[in-house]
């Protein structure tokens, strides 16, 4: 009787070698057109086809250039990771040695940033590439415990030829999604990787209840840092007239007055003090506190200024600047939202979340999923973008930068006309 995917995984944790044959049977008949003696669970299955249709090859893979380690220092530093180092190692290093697995934390990009754990298993690591600044997306090296999570967002375990790419094979890994709490974001991944006999059923729920305590420790510092911050605005606030907040260097508020309650302020990364014009109150002026910023709203009517958007997608780090009569500002897109936008340069006259749905997924029942994207989208380019249908306002001058090779970003509409310099 022909195994069902959930078979091979119990049969896994009691005859490692025996699923690995299975598991490399059905590879090979996945890859060559054959029926499979057992049909993959179908989170793989799915990460195949990814891989099948994104060119990635199944008997080598390929390697991207390892970062520099200035490089790996500068991302160490602005990743919120660094925060909660401490409790991931505590909860997965602690039986390191005796359970022959490393634990690996990678940034949303799939960098690979630390790397700590048993030492025999880090030089099988280096053998495989698994290395300090290596690039670990799904589309370079194939179905595996950092890339698949981050493309899926949720927890997955990949065991012997359940990776795409043979030289894998003889590695096991579960890696779970880590989440900036505020607002859902990706903000990187940690796995547990190791041979094949170190393979264990529990091993993924294991690795996600360590990543959701990360999760609870970054929500706790955020709110920590809020009511800090609540405390040295309250004495100001009270000597303001008009609409006001007080908010943190990322626009998460602290308190207001005279205004309803807004969660968040779009700020540029590189946002100074001065006269600005933001998207959710018009004119203000920007005064540093400790921690954070007083945004004074001014009063009356603010009208829109004419805007110049450049959504630039030709680099690794693809970004978004506008700049107009108020300044000019530039914030780093996430893939999704790059291809997002792009979509909405290419489409002038606008696209419901269902035509955003099958533009980027296929499947135009998706829009709860693109709406929650697009929520966060106008988060930070507000009153630049209208809805129903989604579209940059008539009056913004949009700029396309378009990547290297046209397959780099939404495929599904990369050959679009649309795609020019200086699209409008």
């Amino acid at each position: 009787m022909a195994l069902s995917p959930m078979d091979v995984s119990h049969l896994a944790a009691v005859d490692t070698a025996r699923a690995a044959r299975v598991l490399d049977e059905v590879r090979s008949a996945a890859l060559s057109g054959r029926p499979a003696p057992v049909a993959p669970r179908p989170v793989i299955g799915q990460s195949w086809e990814r891989m099948l249709r994104s060119g990635v090859d199944p008997d080598h893979g390929r390697r991207s250039g390892l970062l520099s380690m200035d490089e790996v220092r500068r991302r160490r530093e602005a990743s919120p990771l660094r925060h909660v180092l401490p409790v991931l190692r505590e909860g997965l290093l602690s039986v390191a040695d005796v359970a022959r697995h490393i634990m690996v934390v990678a940034d949303d990009e799939g960098r690979v940033l630390w790397r700590e754990g048993s030492a025999p298993v880090l030089r099988k690591a280096d053998g495989l590439g698994f290395e300090i600044g290596a690039d670990w997306r799904e589309d370079v090296v194939g179905t595996n415990g950092v890339g698949t999570p981050a493309v899926t967002g949720r927890p997955v375990q990949v065991f012997a030829s359940e990776h795409f790419v043979r030289s894998h094979a003889t590695w096991t890994c579960a890696g779970a999604p880590v989440t900036d709490p505020r607002d859902g974001r990706l903000i990187g991944v940690v796995d547990v990787s190791g041979p094949l006999e170190s393979m264990h059923p529990a091993t993924l729920a294991w690795v996600d209840s360590v990543a959701k305590l990360a999760e609870a420790r970054l929500r706790e510092m955020h709110v920590r840092s809020l009511e800090r911050l609540r405390a040295v605005a309250a004495p100001v606030l009270t000597r303001i007239d008009g609409r006001a907040l007080v908010v943190d260097r990322h626009g998460w508020t602290a308190a207001v007055t005279g205004m309803p309650y807004l969660e968040r302020l779009a700020l540029s990364k590189s946002v100074s003090a001065g006269q600005r014009w933001l998207p959710a109150l018009g004119r203000c002026s920007l005064e540093p506190l400790a921690g954070g910023w007083l945004v004074r709203a001014e009063d009356g009517p603010s009208p829109r200024p004419a805007a110049r958007i450049v959504l630039d997608l030709g680099g690794p780090r693809r970004s978004v600047r506008v700049s107009g009569g108020a300044g000019a500002w530039s914030r780093e897109l996430s893939p999704r939202h790059a291809e997002l936008l792009y979509l909405l340069a290419v489409h002038r006259a606008g696209r419901s979340a269902a035509d955003l749905a099958r533009d980027v997924f296929g499947d135009p029942a998706r829009t709860v999923t693109v709406r929650a994207e697009m929520s966060r989208v106008r988060r930070y380019l507000g009153a630049l973008l209208e809805h129903r249908p989604y579209r940059f306002t008539e009056s913004a001058e949009v700029e396309v930068v378009p990547p290297d090779g046209s397959g780099d970003l939404c495929p599904r509409t990369a050959s679009s006309p649309g795609l020019v310099r200086g699209s409008r």
